[in-house]
Order: C-alpha cells, then structure tokens, then sequence
C-alpha cells in the first residue's frame, strides 16, 4: 500500500512538471523518485538484507564435492624374498582416481556464529536508518531550494513596485516641464534612477531562473526543463523547542550511532569467540581407485561412506586473538563516544536554530509594520511630490526606505522558514 502511494505522488509529481506548475510536494516525491544519493542507500539497505542470512553467519552446513584423476608414467623396481617375483619395468602407465563429497556442519565455537547473525541483522536496521537520514536530507534540501526561488519571486514584486513608483515620479516631472515647472536635470535623474531599476529587475530574473535550474538539479531533471512556481513562504509559529528536543531520539543519524555501538559490542563477542575451541562434523562418500600396468598390485580400490568430528582448541598465535580483543573493545568505546557526540552536536544545532527561529519571527512582528509603514510614506511623499511639496531627494529617500524594508521581510521569512526546515529534519519530521 505504501508502495503504491509513493507511485500515485509520483505519478501526480510528473502530471503537473508536464503541465510546468510545480509544487512543494511535486518537487519533493521526484527528488525521493530521481536522487542517486536515495537509490545508493537504498542498494546498501539491499546489500545489507541480502546479507542477513544463516548460510552467511556461518550457521549452514557445507557440502563439498571433490575429483582427482592423476595419470602417471612411472618405472618400477621391486624385489621380493622369491626373486621369481622380482619385477623391473620402465615407462610404465599408472593411474589414480580419486572422487568424493564431503558435507560439514559446525556444531560449536563459542556462538560465534549467533553472534554474527545478530550483528548482519543490526546492519540492516542500521543502513534503514541512514536511507531515512538521506530522505530526510534530501526533502530538506529540496523544500530550502524551492522556497529560495520563492524568495527571489517575492524580491522581483518588490522591485516591480519599485518601477512603477519611478515611473510615476518621471510621469509627474515631464508633466511639469510641459508646464514649464521642471528642470532637465530632475528629469534625467528620474530616467537614470528608472533605468537602474528595470536593471536590477533584469539582474532578479536571472536570479530567479539560476535557481530553479539549482532545483532541477537536486530534482535530478534536463536543467532546461520549463516550471512555474506560485506559492509563497508560510512559516509555522508553534514549533516548540520542548517538543523538539525531545524528538531528537527519533533522528535517524543518532539511532544509526546507536545501532553502531551494537554492531561494535557483537564484533567484540566474535572476536572473544575466536580464542574458543571448535567442534565440527563431517561426512561424506569417497571413492578412490588405482591402477597400475605392472608391479605387485594392478589395482587398488575402496569406496564408501565416512563421518568424523573435528575439534580444534586455539592454544597459541602470538597473541594475535587476544590484541584483536582488545582493539574491539576500544572500537566499543568509541562507538559511544561518537554517539554521545552526535547527541550533544544535535542538542546544539536544535538550541541554535530554535533560537534564530525565534529571534525572526519576533523580529517578522516588527518589520511588517515598518513594511506597511513605508508603503504609506511612499504614497504620502508621492502625493506631496505631485502637489511640489517634497523634493525628487524626499521620494528617493522614500523609496530606498520601502525596499529595504521589502528585502528586509521577505529575507526573515525565508530565515524563519529555514529553521522551520532545519527543525524538522533533526526531529525526522519532514513529509512529502
């Protein structure tokens, strides 16, 4: 069922890049269709499953079949008390034929073998873990992308409002000089200040298109595919640190570390079991047969069944066993160090982004007023200027004003909502 429900959004991803529109979810269920990252992670996942087996640990029992035939020239030189049966040959044909199939079974080596088995079963747990790191890494590159483009969108508006204020203010000087109440001067510094801001229009259109080809980059499509984005940045304002901080358990990375010091503490049991004795059993059929053109016996020949135990007790390798024990040990440690450290790298970076979380949606408060506040100015400086009562500086000034203010809004927007994104992945919180 989930399967197919990631086939039906991926399906409706491509519908609507084939109609150009593309959206926040279009564009992260073809990422989690397209990524390579994603489809590496998922092979490691394979690999790990495929691995997870008895016959791997060493569990199974083995069967091996054998065959030997050696043909040989040989000269014989044999003697007997009755030298009637002396016999001297040279060049003479000799043939041996060996044919078995053996079948061994381990029966003991200090659980070795469960032990392995427990540690390809937490490999695969893990490797699920890291794939849903990466898918967690990917949307939030994807979602931090797609709204920088909506950014840009948002900048080219404020610039587009810029043009017309320009526009009217040129519009009211040429008015002026037909009345003959204008200087020149006034004139071409309205043009050049008008110029300048259909050049940065042009300068954001750029923007704008250099970042959807980023996009469809991370989207893994032709980087001169056509799409449409209309949304705007909507930032959610109840994310609580609380309830982050205490979703942190569930990051994908830190359970990964966590399964790594499992992995490790099972190595160290392995490795303990290398210095254990081993008890093994075989079996099998063996069928040999030789024959010889002269001397005392012309054949040779024994088959049938066999079985057997086999048991070897490590007594002494240069201490190799014991130095490997000890190495595993610190790669333990270590393990729960890099996961204490992990810890404490995410608890940091969650304090750190809820705090400029927070710090841009109290200053958002305030700068949507100074933002209303410079559309009035402007359109009371406009009034004036139009009754000759503020001075071509004045509307400058204004305008200046109401730009920055814009950029200003729309920057801790998009700062707001980048930490609403950061958040979220670190709690494993990010949806298609």
């Amino acid at each position: 069922m989930k399967k197919l429900l990631i086939l039906v959004c991926c399906l409706n991803a491509g519908m609507a890049l084939s109609q150009g529109r593309l959206t926040l979810s279009d564009a992260i269920n073809l990422a989690l269709k397209n990524s390579l990252d994603i489809q590496l992670a998922k092979n490691n996942v394979e690999i790990s499953t495929i691995n997870n087996h008895p016959g791997v640990a060493g569990a199974l029992p083995t069967v091996t079949a054998t065959a030997n035939d050696n043909e040989q020239i040989v000269s014989i030189n044999q003697k007997f008390p009755d030298p009637s049966r002396n016999t001297t040959r040279n060049n003479v044909s000799s043939n041996n034929l060996s044919v078995g199939v053996t079948g061994t079974i381990l029966l003991s080596n200090g659980y070795r073998v469960v032990t392995t088995k427990k540690r390809l079963n937490e490999l695969v747990i893990q490797n699920r873990y890291l794939l849903d790191a990466q898918i967690q890494n990917t949307m939030a590159a994807v979602a931090t992308r797609y709204y920088d483009v909506v950014r840009q969108q948002e900048f080219i508006k404020t610039i587009e409002q810029s043009i017309d204020v320009f526009q009217k203010r040129l519009d009211i000087l040429l008015a002026r000089k037909e009345a003959g109440l204008s200087n020149n001067a006034d004139i071409f510094q309205a043009r050049l200040d008008l110029n300048a801001q259909v050049q940065l229009k042009q300068q954001q259109e750029l923007v704008i298109q250099q970042g959807k080809t980023d996009l469809l980059n991370l989207l893994f499509l032709n980087p001169d595919s056509t799409i449409s984005i209309q949304d705007t940045i909507i930032v959610e304002r109840n994310l609580s640190l609380e309830n982050i901080r205490a979703k942190l358990k569930d990051n994908p990375q830190l359970l990964s570390a966590n399964e790594q010091i499992k992995i490790n503490e099972l190595i160290e049991k392995e490795t303990e079991a290398l210095g254990m004795p081993t008890l093994r059993a075989n079996t099998g059929y063996n069928f040999n047969n030789t024959r010889s053109g002269a001397g005392f016996i012309l054949q040779n020949q024994s088959f049938g069944p066999f079985i057997s135990l086999n048991l070897s007790i490590p007594i002494y390798n240069g201490t190799a066993f014991k130095r490997q024990q000890q190495v595993a040990e610190i790669n333990s440690k270590n393990a729960v160090l890099q996961k204490e450290t992990l810890a404490q790298t995410l608890e940091t970076g969650a304090v750190r982004t809820y705090q400029a979380y927070k710090n841009a949606l109290q200053q958002l408060e305030t700068e949507v007023e100074n933002y209303k506040l410079s559309m009035q100015l402007v359109d009371l400086v406009l009034k004036r200027f139009e009754l000759n009562q503020a001075t071509i500086i004045d509307v400058r000034q204004a305008q200046q004003s109401f730009e920055t203010s814009g950029f200003r809004l729309l920057n801790l927007n998009y700062t707001a909502k980048l930490a609403e994104i950061e958040l979220k992945r670190l709690a494993n919180q990010i949806t298609p």
